[in-house]
């Protein structure tokens, strides 16, 4: 594949992210502070925003599993998924945690547990998405091109 071909794919598919309203603007913040001091500036961030989440997600699952659920601390969990989600411009994540947080408030079990697989499964979706975007990004790198903006 060509390199003009590979650059187009890669604009089109960061745009149709950004109309999915997988990403929002805070990931186009994040690109801006990468430069060439710190190439790989926005992968790593979100290397840190995939272990983090997978990490609470999986602790947030076993917290639902508990006999007594302590909503305070799955809160504070969900408030931390919220804010990191946020932080990369994750929005569909970042918008299911809000109402998630609803739920813990509450200390309604069913709404938690619905939200968690809610949440899961969108987190699944981008970071997919972020996964490949990133493949491409290095494809047009490797090719000899540059990232374009």
């Amino acid at each position: 594949m060509d390199l003009v071909h590979l650059q187009r794919q890669l604009v089109d598919y960061r745009t149709s992210l950004y109309h999915e309203g997988f990403l929002d603007e805070q990931f186009t913040q994040l690109q801006s502070l990468q430069d060439e001091n710190n190439p790989d500036f926005v992968v790593e961030v979100v290397s840190l925003f995939f272990e983090d989440s997978e990490r609470l997600l999986n602790e947030l699952s076993k917290a639902l599993e508990q006999q007594i659920i302590d909503f305070k601390r799955m809160d504070a969990q969900v408030h931390q998924l919220k804010g990191s989600s946020s932080s990369i411009g994750a929005h569909r994540v970042q918008k299911l945690c809000i109402v998630f947080r609803n739920y813990c408030e509450a200390q309604n079990v069913e709404g938690c547990l619905k939200c968690l697989q809610q949440v899961k499964h969108e987190y699944g979706i981008i970071k997919t998405k972020l996964e490949s975007m990133f493949q491409l990004e290095q494809q047009i790198l490797n090719a000899g091109g540059s990232i374009p903006v």
